[in-house]
C-alpha cells in the first residue's frame, strides 16, 4: 500500500509532467452523460467510489488521492451531478467544489390561476412536493405572506432547480420575482392613472392577461378598463366572473352566471375585484400602468383573436351585432 501511495503521489504531484497530464486529460465514460449523486456527509473516498461505480472509468483510489492532494477534498458538496464526455479530473473536482448540480427547469405560464400552478408543480419531476396537502393560506404562510391571497403573486417565467429541491423554494423565487417586476412597472406608471396602489395594478394586469393573448391589444384593453374606472362604470369583464364561479364553471358562461353575485363578479360589483385572477406576464403588468390613450369604453371579440373597440354604447352594440350575433 505504501509503495502504491508513493507512486501515486509522485504521479499526481502538480510539479510532475505526468501528474499535470492526468488531471487535465479527459476521463473515459461508459456513456455520453452520467448522473451521479453525492450524498450528504460523503467523504472524498466514498465520493470517488460513487463516481467510479456510476460509470466513470477511473481507478477510485487515484481519484480519491487526487481529491486529497488538491487540498480541497473537504469542500466537495453533496448533490446530483452530470458528468459529460470530455471532463477531466480537474474539471470534475471544480464541479464538485462549486456544487454545480444538474439544473432542471419548470415554467410557470402567463394566465395560470394559483390552482393551475399548484397542479403543474405536482407534475414536475424531481421537485419535492412539500406543499402537497397544504391549504393555499398555509402555503402563503410558509412563504412569509400570511393572510395574503396567492392569486397573481408569482411571476410567470422559467425557473431552474436542483433535483430534490422543494416546490416551496420555486414558489418563493417566483413570488420574489413578481415583487420585483411589479415594483419596477409601478415606478413607470402613467401620471393620470386611476389606480392607487401597485396591488391594484397587479389585479388589473391579471384581468388584461385573461382578456387577450395578443400583446398588441393589451394597452388598449387596459385603456378601456382604466377609462371605466375613472368614470365609475362597472368593468363587466367575463374572466373575473369565471374566476368567481370557481369549480362551478363548466366552460360555458351563461346569462345567469353574470347575475350570480360573487366578490369577483364585475357585472354586479363596482371597481376592481378583491384579488388578482391569474398570473400576469410582464406585458400585462406594463399595460396595466401604461394604458393606451383612448376614448374607448367597450370592446368585443371579432372572432379572429382580435377585438373591436368602441367609444359609445351605440357603436358597441353595432359591433356586437356584427361580430357576435352576425347580424
Amino acid at each position: 500500500m505504501k509503495s502504491f501511495l508513493l507512486v501515486l503521489i509522485a504521479a499526481l504531484s502538480l510539479g510532475c509532467a505526468g501528474g499535470f497530464w492526468w488531471v487535465n486529460h479527459p476521463l473515459s465514460l461508459e456513456s455520453d452523460r452520467i448522473e451521479v449523486r453525492i450524498e450528504q456527509g460523503a467523504t472524498a473516498r466514498s465520493a470517488a467510489q460513487t463516481i467510479s461505480n456510476a460509470g466513470v472509468k477511473v481507478n477510485p483510489k487515484w481519484l480519491y488521492w487526487w481529491f486529497r492532494l488538491s487540498a480541497s477534498s473537504r469542500q466537495i458538496k453533496a448533490g446530483d451531478y452530470e458528468i459529460s464526455q470530455g471532463v477531466t479530473p480537474l474539471d470534475l473536482l471544480r464541479k464538485l467544489i462549486r456544487g454545480e448540480e444538474i439544473q432542471r427547469s419548470v415554467t410557470l405560464l402567463d394566465g395560470m390561476s394559483f390552482r393551475e400552478l399548484r397542479v403543474a408543480l405536482r407534475k414536475v419531476e424531481h421537485l419535492r412536493p412539500d406543499s402537497e396537502g397544504m391549504s393555499d393560506s398555509l402555503v402563503m404562510e410558509k412563504l412569509g405572506r400570511p393572510k395574503i391571497s396567492p392569486e397573481g403573486r408569482f411571476f410567470p417565467d422559467t425557473y431552474n432547480y436542483a433535483k430534490g429541491s422543494s416546490d416551496l423554494e420555486v414558489l418563493l423565487r417566483a413570488m420574489k420575482s413578481m415583487d420585483q417586476q411589479l415594483a419596477a412597472v409601478w415606478q413607470q406608471r402613467a401620471a393620470d392613472l386611476p389606480l392607487k396602489t401597485a396591488e391594484e395594478a397587479l389585479i388589473l394586469a391579471s384581468i388584461v392577461e385573461k382578456e387577450t393573448g395578443r400583446s398588441s391589444e393589451r394597452s388598449m384593453i387596459s385603456g378601456v378598463f382604466n377609462n371605466r374606472l375613472r368614470k365609475g362604470m362597472l368593468l363587466q369583464t367575463d374572466p373575473t366572473v369565471i374566476f368567481g364561479l370557481g369549480a362551478k364553471f363548466d366552460g360555458n358562461l351563461r346569462k345567469r352566471d353574470l347575475k350570480a353575485d360573487t366578490p369577483w363578479n364585475t357585472y354586479t360589483r363596482a371597481g376592481l375585484p378583491p384579488t388578482a385572477i391569474a398570473l400576469p406576464g410582464k406585458g400585462s403588468l406594463l399595460a396595466a400602468v401604461q394604458p393606451a390613450k383612448t376614448k374607448a369604453l367597450y370592446f368585443v371579440a371579432r372572432g379572429d383573436g382580435t377585438s373591436e373597440f368602441s367609444a359609445t354604447l351605440e357603436e358597441h352594440n353595432r359591433a356586437v351585432n356584427k361580430f357576435q350575433l352576425r347580424k
